[in-house]
């Protein structure tokens, strides 16, 4: 090859997502009023299910990776709790 020729490489991937169906219940006017919403989103029903679910996952595996930090720190805080020196009814009176 000359002295400063350049190669042109193009790559392609592809990667395999495997995918469950599942079977949901919904009434006509339910599924309507959703098949319009999705539409106007340029989606499907299909596709604004699986994002919602996506999204619900995501955020409970953030929720428990931050209680288990929580945890984690709470374990190694040299703070402590010390004796309760109250009750209900000294906490309520007026």
């Amino acid at each position: 090859m000359p002295a400063g020729a350049t190669i042109d490489h193009q790559h392609s991937r592809t990667y395999t997502v495997l995918m469950k169906n599942i079977t949901l219940s919904i009434d006509e006017k339910t599924l309507a009023a959703v098949r319009r919403y999705a539409a106007a989103r340029d989606s499907s029903v299909n596709g604004l299910v699986r994002q919602f679910l996506t999204q619900l996952a995501e955020r409970e595996d953030r929720a428990r990776g931050a209680r288990e930090r929580i945890s984690q720190m709470s374990r190694q805080s040299a703070a402590r709790v010390g004796h309760k020196t109250w009750d209900r009814e000294n906490l309520h009176d007026r």
